[in-house]
């Protein structure tokens, strides 16, 4: 009995991974149906909902594979008609996401021609499209164009920029080793006012002492002259 029940147990498991399938299924189909464009999005949903599908076709395959291997008739019999009620349900979830996918179009192409209508007369607005479109095109290349423009005066200036810069980097260098030179005469004017400024002190000393030794020679001759018993 319990060896029984555990035989059962994948099927069940399969069954409601089914269930959940057809759940997620009928959730995109809405998704479908209320989506409000553009064309992008609703392939994107059609993407999911047919890949929903292709998982559910496999679970169905692996439980029908499974029902068909019960031993007992009954169960076998019970399981293949789920299996059949799945698929039905299926087939009513690919008539209805079909049916979503059509009115999910209408209503944006609807929507799109609203948009182009609205503001002009219907008749005159079918006959003045292409214009239009032309129009727009032009409008759209002239814009291009005048951004084209507008890059190539800013490269320009960038380019005149970039060249002030590289002027203004010569000058600040030329500046510079003309600060260095005016630096090296300065340092070199300091040494002569150092040397000057020795030499003035060394002469005012030996003025200095050529004085001294004068004065020392007329006191020893007035001496001599004037004590001559000293």
């Amino acid at each position: 009995m319990a060896a029984a029940a555990a035989a059962l147990v994948p099927l069940r498991v399969c069954n409601q991974e089914i269930v959940w399938f057809d759940l997620e299924i009928k959730a995109a189909v809405q998704d479908i149906r209320d989506c409000p464009g553009p064309l992008s999005a609703l392939t994107e949903l059609n993407a999911a909902v047919k890949e929903k599908f292709q998982q559910l076709r496999g679970r169905l395959q692996e439980l029908e594979q499974m029902a068909k291997e019960q031993d007992k008739e009954s169960e076998k019999q019970a399981w293949l008609q789920e299996v059949e009620n799945h698929k039905k349900q299926m087939l009513s979830n690919q008539a209805a996401w079909r049916k979503a996918n059509l009115a999910c179009k209408i209503a944006i192409d609807n929507s799109e021609k609203d948009q182009l209508l609205q503001g002009r007369d219907t008749l005159r607005q079918r006959k003045t499209t292409k214009e239009s479109l032309a129009e727009s095109a032009s409008n759209i290349t002239e814009s291009l164009m005048g951004i084209s423009r507008m890059m190539s005066q800013q490269v320009q200036r960038s380019e005149e920029t970039v060249q002030t810069l590289a002027n203004s980097s010569r000058t600040i260098l030329e500046a510079n080793e003309e600060f260095k030179s005016m630096s090296g005469t300065i340092q070199l004017g300091r040494k002569l006012i150092t040397k000057y400024n020795r030499r003035e002190l060394t002469d005012k000393l030996l003025i200095f002492l050529a004085l001294a030794l004068f004065l020392a020679t007329v006191l020893y001759i007035l001496k001599k002259r004037l004590f001559p018993f000293l």
